[in-house]
């Protein structure tokens, strides 16, 4: 394997994702880098979720292959996918009554069989997962009686459970207060850059996606509208094409990523409030 090809996590050929009749994506040719943050950014309905299923295996395409490193994704064993790949879909529910615990020890499933129980491996990835997002305290409640963002850390837990190369997460600070939106973005950041991790993930928060991505995908109707690094995609000719709204583009006081500020028609530029 050349080295440019080891670089590559996840790559799509012509694919075609759809739902019965209805084509979402249609003949994407995509490449995941490995190693890297990669997100997705886009308005309601332009295909990220879909995309995500698609890489993640839940949604076989109509047409066109995915590819994990050289391999066709549905041509691998469903354990072997699981282990080098985990992935947290919009709304996950679970089984009523289930505990957090239980939750996130889901997650270990794809390293067990008849001949590999339940491990001390097994555990120590369960404790690090819960005591990485603050739930130890909250390990034996039902996962039904958490707020919003304790429910959505839970399963967050579980993915990083799994011990995965791979981290694919749709919307993952999802009724998260800004407090834990930072605090999940910070430790996707830590696993990225300490574990070497490759994340993708959808944010709907373009700032967050400037500071956390190395590489941006702005998708419009199912095609993927721009790609690269957040200066080179985030820029006001973009969100204007993508998501219909006239902003300021300034650099981050902070971080020196792209800051993308939205004009409504309450300030236009020019006028006092």
């Amino acid at each position: 394997m050349t080295k440019d090809v080891a670089q590559i996590a996840l790559t799509t050929r012509q694919l075609t994702l759809a739902y019965e009749r209805s084509t979402i994506i249609s003949d994407l040719n995509l490449a995941i880098p490995d190693g890297k943050i990669t997100v997705l950014v886009g308005p309601n309905g332009c295909g990220k979720s879909t995309l995500l299923k698609g890489l993640g295996r839940l949604l076989k395409p109509k047409s066109g292959v995915v590819y994990l490193e050289s391999t066709s994704i549905f041509k691998l064993p469903t354990k072997t996918v699981a282990k080098q790949m985990g992935l947290l879909p919009q709304g996950p529910t679970a089984p009523e009554g289930l505990t957090v615990k239980e939750l996130v020890a889901q997650g270990r499933y794809p390293h067990q069989s008849w001949l590999q129980q339940w491990s001390e491996e097994d555990e120590r990835q369960v404790s690090a997962a819960l005591e990485i997002t603050t739930l130890t305290s909250l390990a034996d409640r039902p996962v039904d009686s958490l707020s919003g963002g304790q429910r959505q850390r839970a399963w967050i837990a579980m993915t990083l459970a799994q011990d995965t190369q791979i981290l694919l997460l749709d919307e993952p600070t999802t009724f998260l207060d800004l407090a834990h939106q930072i605090e999940v973005l910070d430790l996707l950041y830590d696993l990225n850059q300490h574990e070497g991790r490759t994340i993708v993930m959808v944010l709907h928060e373009l700032n967050q996606a400037c500071r956390y991505g190395d590489r941006i995908i702005a998708m419009k109707s199912g095609q993927i509208h721009a790609q690269g690094s957040p200066k080179e995609v985030m820029t006001e000719a973009m969100v204007k094409e993508v998501f219909g709204l006239d902003c300021l583009i300034v650099d981050d006081p902070v971080a020196g990523t792209p800051l993308c500020i939205p004009i409504g028609r309450k300030v236009a530029v020019g006028t006092n409030p």
